[in-house]
């Protein structure tokens, strides 16, 4: 059964609870909820190695040298102008997707439980966005920084770098209760997060900015995105399904598959 086939099935369904997603977004709110999501969203790889690889680059001085080589030898994007029209296009792909695997998270079959599902998740996944980039810019105006290319004193932390990790964050969540399989699922969220951090390295080919800017920009992203996400989606870790279908002479079989 193609991939495609099998995501245009998921929209009218339900999560295990029987509930749609985003059916019990922001309300009710837990205060225990709350405080698991910020540990979580700490503990997460894509938050504290990024931060790590910062405090590496940053405590060892190859801030500078590092920009130096990346932006004259552009060894991926092969021009500045390259690596930076490649941040803008792979930074709105992953937009796009937070958005596209949205509407695909299970939603009910009920037209109207339908749409204020999935308003209530978009609410969600739009504050979000909008906190990621308020505090990008908050701290960017704070810091200081001159970019590499002494355009302006906004380079830290990279706001690129922040919404494609945000963007990416959004949609790894949303994948985990689209059933789908457990090998395309993997794949895909590894693809995000690899999508993603190609446009932080691409801003530092372009000369945009310090390769420690990007770094805090990934892990700010990450963290802010899917401590919301997972705060105020209001759905639980037995809502997590794994989709599986097995070919066979007779014609195949379906398995679902509930995550605890």
């Amino acid at each position: 059964m193609p991939i495609a086939l099998k995501f245009l099935s998921t929209g009218c369904g339900t999560l295990p609870s029987g509930r749609a997603w985003g059916e019990n977004a922001l309300y009710p709110m837990r205060a225990t909820s709350i405080a698991q999501a910020a540990k979580n969203a700490a503990l997460d790889p894509i938050t504290w190695v990024p931060l790590a690889g910062a405090s590496v680059i940053g405590g060892g001085g190859w801030d500078d040298s590092i920009s130096d080589w990346a932006s004259k030898a552009t060894p991926l994007f092969g021009s500045r102008s390259g690596a930076q029209n490649y941040s803008d296009v792979a930074r709105l792909i992953l937009q796009g997707e937070a958005i596209a695997t949205t509407f695909l998270t299970p939603g009910g079959g009920d037209a109207g439980q339908w749409m204020l599902a999935k308003g209530k998740g978009l609410l969600v996944e739009g504050a979000a966005t909008g906190i990621t980039t308020g505090i990008t810019s908050g701290l960017k105006g704070a810091i200081g920084r001159e970019r590499p290319d002494r355009s302006d004193n906004l380079s830290m932390p990279s706001g690129h770098a922040s919404s494609a990790f945000s963007a990416m964050a959004i949609s790894n969540g949303n994948l985990d209760y689209i059933p789908i399989g457990r090998y395309e699922r993997a794949g895909m969220q590894a693809a995000n997060v690899a999508l993603a951090g190609s446009v932080a390295w691409a801003r530092v080919e372009g000369k945009n900015h310090f390769p420690t800017d990007v770094l805090v920009g990934a892990a700010l992203g990450n963290f802010t995105t899917r401590f919301i996400y997972e705060a105020f989606i209001g759905t639980t870790p037995n809502d997590k399904l794994s989709f599986s279908f097995e070919p066979s002479l007779s014609g195949g079989s379906v398995a679902f598959v509930r995550k605890f």
